[in-house]
């Protein structure tokens, strides 16, 4: 039985977990895994519920860590060389940047049959200024010629990884979309929705409008705060703001939800101020689909993205989408059908969205009824592991 040794950033909340717990769990019996990562940071929410789901343990490894630290990245690079000798894998299979640099090279090193990689996202614009960007750009086409197949997880993102960065030629970079369990995202939900509405206060004709994702500069939430308080503003509907997630932009964005006139609630609290929009910063959530469940629109505003999950869920939940138009999210949702798209930074395009959606309830339901459709296949867990099981075996030729 050939052996994969599955290396991931860190065990948060997010695509990479899913993907790597799926591959994990269904690649056996014909690929024993040994899956090992990261610990999330102070400010995230463990993935680990992920991980019981599916039945699988890893192995944690405390040198692994997001930011370059060097000496702990040297001790993280020596670690995976001994899980190496000791495990013998046929196949090193890294996620995402950190696990990507010392689990190649380590692998690279040690002489490892296949080396894969998998971009879940990019960090060649809208993180870091241009000497920075162009540093990492080096290391990753360095990386690159380490590794025998990179895996990116939609047709833009290899466009980008090719055309754009050329981070590797098209020849080594191969397209597998990730892949989930959607079912219960479409399962009982009038009561989820009962269960969520009242969690948080929300009336019946309150119109809900969800953001899900880290709080941090990418995802650009304070665009998110100027769009729905601009709708609110400009329609009088009562719009009930929700951020589900947590970060170090937290304290920042209360600030500026202050300023937009939002009134800060949490739980019933937010029933008791009439039409005036409201902004509830939920935290991290287990129960996505409940969460899901409870909105009406979901909107993301980043300036980057790889396949964004949270829209991949939102479809499968049935619930229309105003989107930034970045990275994979074209390849995620069916542009003018599923979603409406907007550019980068467009605070205007983002709010003619919302606002034709928030005016209009028989157009949220038409554009939520194609989602789950749309999704159900193309993103479960069995087409992944399908696919990644057919790419171990030609490396393994």
């Amino acid at each position: 039985m050939p052996r994969v040794l599955r290396i991931l950033n860190r065990f948060n909340l997010g695509g990479p977990t899913h993907n790597a717990a799926y591959l994990t769990r269904y690649l056996a019996p014909e690929f024993e895994t040994l899956l090992v990562g990261g610990p999330e940071e102070a400010h995230e929410e463990g993935s680990h519920h992920i991980l019981r789901a599916v039945d699988v343990e890893p192995m944690v490894l405390p040198e692994m860590q997001r930011e370059v630290a060097f000496m702990r990245d040297r001790a993280a690079y020596l670690r995976i060389k001994r899980i190496i000798r000791e495990f013998k894998p046929d196949i090193v299979h890294t996620h995402a940047a950190k696990a990507g640099a010392v689990g190649r090279l380590a692998a690279a090193h040690m002489g490892v049959k296949a080396i894969v990689h998998t971009f879940h996202g990019h960090v060649f614009h809208s993180y870091f200024g241009p000497a920075r960007t162009a540093m990492y750009k080096g290391i990753e086409r360095y990386l690159a010629r380490r590794t025998h197949r990179i895996v990116a997880i939609s047709e833009r993102q290899k466009h980008e990884l090719v055309e754009v960065h050329r981070i590797a030629p098209a020849h080594q970079v191969s397209v597998i979309p990730l892949g989930f369990d959607l079912g219960r995202f479409g399962e009982d939900q009038d009561a989820k929705r009962a269960r969520f509405r009242s969690a948080h206060g929300l009336a019946p004709d309150d119109i809900a409008v969800g953001i899900v994702g880290r709080l941090v500069p990418v995802k650009d939430h304070g665009l998110f705060l100027d769009t729905v308080a601009a709708v609110a503003r400009d329609t009088g509907l009562p719009l009930r703001a929700l951020i589900v997630g947590d970060g170090s932009e937290r304290p920042r964005l209360e600030r500026h939800a202050d300023s937009l006139g939002l009134v800060r609630r949490s739980g019933v609290q937010a029933q008791a101020h009439g039409p005036r929009a409201t902004v509830t910063f939920a935290g991290w959530a287990e129960d996505m689909d409940v969460v899901y469940a409870g909105l009406d629109v979901v909107l993301l505003t980043s300036l980057n993205e790889g396949t964004p999950v949270s829209l991949i869920e939102a479809q499968a939940a049935g619930r229309p989408i105003v989107t930034t138009r970045v990275g994979g999210v074209e390849n995620v949702v069916l542009p003018g059908t599923t979603a409406f798209l907007a550019e980068r930074r467009d605070a205007v395009g983002l709010a003619d969205g919302l606002r034709r959606l928030v005016q209009d309830p028989a157009l949220r339901a038409a554009m939520g009824a194609p989602g789950p459709d749309h999704v159900r296949e193309r993103y479960h867990y069995r087409r992944l592991v399908g696919d990644m099981a057919a790419l171990y075996r030609e490396l393994l030729g």
